[in-house]
């Protein structure tokens, strides 16, 4: 089990999936204004940010970030990594 899968919900990962558009499915309103404020946060902020909600911002990274960030979290939230 890697470090990503370890900490992510695969909840977590559909819903980050769907804010960026690549699958997943939709979270209510307050989670989705929250990914959309992690995702437009600079570095600073998001630091800030995931002091509360470290699962959200780590994925919002992963998927803007990591080459392969969009593949890990659709294999963390199809099941495919443990979560």
């Amino acid at each position: 089990m890697d470090h990503y899968t370890s900490t992510i919900p695969a909840e977590t990962a559909c819903h980050v999936l769907s804010v960026f558009g690549r699958g997943g499915y939709a979270p209510g309103r307050w989670s989705q204004q929250l990914l959309e404020l992690i995702a437009g946060a600079d570095i600073e902020n998001a630091a800030l940010l995931a002091q509360a909600f470290p699962a959200e911002v780590q994925a919002v990274q992963i998927a803007k970030y990591d080459k392969d960030g969009i593949s890990r979290l659709q294999a963390i939230a199809n099941g495919q990594a443990a979560a």
